[in-house]
């Protein structure tokens, strides 16, 4: 679908993309290391959020999901390919890195959907490694949505993005 070339510049200017935008985080007393839950939609303002934190996160293995994590390799994550719908070995990485007391991050509601839908691998990971399951709630300034499944969100350069950080409970 997209050639090498065309993977390496879209890769690069999604990172300065990303890059540009202006974070305000509001953590909760007691935030620490467990699973990042990020609604689909949000994807690129908490690819922001939490860049250079060494984060490990879980990226589709679709063709989509290579710029991404060409993208988020560029900003500090640690990535994983794969989603918790095609098998638990590819979630299984990241309750290594939970399990060493480390921050791991992904998509509430998996690759596809349904939107806003908590899928069962983000709830497995924080239960198997008894670790928190932290959600975030995304404000955008100046953004768009896109006609998609999730209605993803993309901010405009340089827009301020306020993202609350809470403890998810059933």
């Amino acid at each position: 679908m997209f050639s090498a070339l065309k993977v390496k510049i879209l890769s690069f200017l999604g990172m300065l993309w990303i890059r540009s935008l202006r974070i305000r985080l509001k953590a909760p007393d007691g935030y620490g290391p467990g699973v990042i839950g990020a609604w689909h939609k949000d994807l690129l303002a908490c690819c922001a959020a939490f860049r250079g934190q060494g984060v490990h996160i879980l990226v589709s293995a679709s063709a989509d999901g290579e710029i991404f994590a060409r993208v988020t390799s560029r900003l500090g994550y640690r990535v994983t390919r794969g989603s918790d719908t095609s098998g638990a070995t590819n979630v299984r990485h990241l309750l290594k890195t939970l399990k060493a007391g480390h921050f791991v991050a992904m998509a509430l509601d998996g690759p596809r959907g349904p939107a806003m839908q908590v899928k069962p691998g983000s709830l497995w990971l924080a239960q198997s490694a008894d670790k928190p399951l932290w959600t975030t709630a995304v404000k955008y300034g100046r953004h768009f949505t896109l006609g998609t499944w999730d209605k993803f969100v993309v901010p405009l350069p340089l827009t301020t993005i306020d993202i609350e950080i809470n403890y998810y409970s059933k």
